[in-house]
């Protein structure tokens, strides 16, 4: 197990448990929290605690950045297990389990992945084990770290180009790509198109191996109108892509 940043969650967690107990947006995307902003194109990054990196994940979900729903529950983790938990890394591990995609995201996410038959590789009952007892097994992150927000609202991953912004690249860089090096042969889940262009690029950088991207999944969120369609026209690929990483792996290993 691993975590990036420590220092960063030291220093905003007491800001976090500061924090009232019935709060705002507008607490939480305020100047304390501010990591970065780029006026001209309209950007803003905040902090949430998602800094655990769970080394020895078979599976990585990778999102494009956590938005305001996951932003907010990632808070009140924290502050929830103040009662509970009294280690850093405890904490953050929960946060990870009870924020990442979130949501009717997480339940869309679990249903298609169930379809493709993920959990019978890991010897799971269903996809929806990796966020509870089965958390070991998996890493769920994005490719941009923190809760990117643009004109103030969640950022897509389209406008502004997340590969030509500076801001945006120099945030993946520095994070996800130095994270992903750290799990060994992992097999990746880009959720959507913008995730997926991102690790193409990371792929032909040497930062990781294309033959391990599911490609094809498409973004789980309730505002993908597409994705039934997206993930019927795909599935049959998916599936033998699964087969042939996991046939692999037991081969390696």
């Amino acid at each position: 197990m691993g975590i990036a940043n420590f220092s960063k969650f030291t220093h905003y967690k007491d800001l976090i448990n500061a924090l009232p107990a019935v709060y705002t947006d507008e607490m939480i995307k305020s100047e304390q929290f501010l990591l970065e902003r780029e006026e001209k194109k309209k950007l803003e990054i905040y902090y949430a605690p998602f800094e655990y990196v769970n080394e020895r994940a078979k599976v990585v979900i990778v999102g494009i950045t956590p938005g305001l729903h996951q932003m907010k529950k990632s808070y009140s983790t924290v502050i929830n297990a103040r009662s509970h938990l009294h280690g850093d890394e405890e904490i953050l591990h929960e946060v990870k389990k009870n924020s990442s995609f979130e949501g009717t995201m997480r339940k869309n996410l679990v249903k298609m992945l169930d379809e493709l038959g993920l959990h019978t590789y890991l010897n799971i009952s269903s996809a929806q084990d990796l966020f509870n007892d089965a958390s070991h097994l998996v890493h769920t992150t994005s490719v941009l770290a923190y809760p990117v927000f643009y004109n103030g609202k969640n950022y897509s991953g389209t406008t502004p180009n997340i590969l030509k912004t500076e801001l945006l690249k120099k945030n993946i860089m520095e994070g996800f790509a130095a994270e992903i090096g750290t799990i060994e042969r992992p097999l990746i889940i880009p959720l959507g198109v913008n995730v997926t262009k991102v690790l193409n690029y990371l792929a032909g950088q040497d930062y990781l191996d294309a033959n391990n991207i599911l490609l094809g999944f498409p973004h789980p969120s309730g505002g993908n109108g597409h994705r039934h369609k997206q993930f019927a026209a795909n599935k049959e690929q998916m599936k033998m892509m699964l087969q042939h990483y996991f046939s692999k792996e037991m081969t390696v290993g």
